[in-house]
């Protein structure tokens, strides 16, 4: 039974990738109809079933959109795109306020339980996120700027906080896509803050550090 289970979600993958292809080579352009789940299994050489489960993690990371005796039409060209197309206006402020809540306590704890391996780790991942933000890769920017984040309450050692934390990945995702149009060297000097605080065992410091540039950023916000 694993193996079947093993082949099946290889296949899927698959058929998640030809599909994404379609969607970023052009052929398939955005708010287009694409072939229905019937036509692609005769394309693709695969099952419905098979299909439908492409179609259902590609909807749930906002590519494609499937709406009910319609069709399946294209939302977006990534999932960081789609994702900021979710995100907006009293959403954000709530997404950013609840980042706030757990990303400041993930912080104090991760300043009194790091490792001299966590911080070679988040010192790694700001440098690769700052030189994507250096050299505008937006997209791979987001990405390490989330794991960035994701790494930082990882240090707590706090399972229950890490794992809530873990649950918000794609909306910490897609708030870090729709936020990250701000000035380079005040927000990368933030981050260097919040590590060096981590760094020097400094819980109130690192604190002050995580919810600092998140009050900023909820203050940019228009108001509800």
């Amino acid at each position: 039974m694993p193996l079947v289970t093993t082949r099946r979600t290889g296949l899927v993958d698959q058929v998640i990738a030809q599909l994404r292809a379609s969607v970023t080579g052009g052929e398939w352009p955005v708010d287009t109809r694409i072939p229905t789940e019937s036509e692609l299994a005769d394309a693709l050489g695969v099952g419905r079933n098979t299909v439908r489960e492409a179609v259902r993690a590609l909807a749930h990371g906002g590519i494609l959109e499937v709406r009910q005796g319609d069709g399946t039409y294209v939302r977006a060209t990534s999932e960081v795109s789609g994702a900021v197309r979710r995100l907006c206006g009293p959403q954000l402020r709530d997404v950013l306020q609840v980042r706030r809540c757990l990303e400041v306590e993930g912080a104090r704890l991760a300043a009194a339980a790091r490792t001299d391996e966590d911080l070679a780790e988040l010192r790694a991942l700001l440098d690769r996120r700052d030189g994507h933000q250096q050299h505008s890769r937006h997209e791979e920017f987001v990405r390490a700027d989330t794991d960035f984040h994701l790494a930082v309450v990882r240090c707590s050692h706090n399972p229950v906080l890490t794992e809530l934390y873990y649950g918000l990945t794609e909306v910490l995702m897609a708030s870090v896509a729709t936020t990250s149009a701000k000035p380079v060297q005040a927000d990368q000097i933030r981050h260097r803050g919040l590590v060096d605080a981590i760094a020097a065992a400094d819980v109130e410091a690192a604190g002050r550090e995580a919810g600092g540039f998140l009050d900023e950023l909820l203050e940019q916000l228009p108001p509800c």
